[in-house]
């Protein structure tokens, strides 16, 4: 067995976490896989099932060991790109398993931040009943709230995002990079509803 994350292409460990062959894994693992073996852009078989949303062999893959955390060359983990990108259920893995609430990614933003920007609700949620601080800033000067504002249409989606960022204790007066309140920055967008829950909660 190969020692614990060997930058080492291992095709057929990786297809099958790409294939949501839990099977072949367990086999594989039995036989002495090393879980953290990794694709030439540093992602180990966990990551490349999250990328996948390869649920099955996420879990095989988490239940033997895989670390949740293991960062591939832009420094993504299965934990940060599972909040990311709208695994949910990978995501609930993740977290159960130990997933370090306080990891970043290269923007310097915890897994809450782009799962409010790209309108993951339930995520959200997740991330924030886990404890996932609603006020971390990443490297763009802003917050959670800050994005589902700046990067979002306004609409729907991402006003549940904000209610549930809102309830979940983010701090409404928080300014961005550029000294501008999250209410203001709705402003400018024209986006009422978002707007009227934010004053709801006393921004200003």
């Amino acid at each position: 067995m190969m020692a614990s994350g060997a930058m080492a292409d291992d095709p057929a460990f990786l297809a099958a976490a790409r294939a949501d062959d839990a099977a072949a894994i367990s086999r594989m693992i039995g036989e002495g896989q090393d879980l953290e073996v990794r694709d030439a852009l540093g992602a180990t078989a966990l990551l490349v099932a999250a990328h996948a949303n390869a649920r099955g062999a996420a879990k095989v893959l988490v239940e033997a060991g895989a670390d949740v955390n293991a960062k591939d060359d832009i420094a993504d983990t299965p934990y940060l790109y599972a909040g990311a990108e709208g695994r949910t259920e990978i995501l609930r893995l993740m977290l159960a398993a130990g997933a370090d609430l306080t990891d970043t990614n290269r923007y310097g933003g915890t897994a809450l931040i782009p799962a409010a920007e790209k309108g993951h609700p339930e995520n959200v949620r997740l991330l924030l009943e886990a404890g996932v601080d609603p006020d971390h800033v990443n490297n763009l000067g802003w917050t959670a709230l800050h994005e589902a504002i700046v990067l979002s249409d306004g609409g729907p989606v991402h006003q549940e995002i904000v209610r549930l960022l809102i309830d979940g204790g983010a701090n409404v007066n928080l300014a961005d990079g550029n000294g501008v309140s999250p209410v203001t920055l709705a402003r400018q967008r024209g986006f009422v509803e978002i707007v009227g829950m934010l004053e709801a909660a006393e921004a200003k």
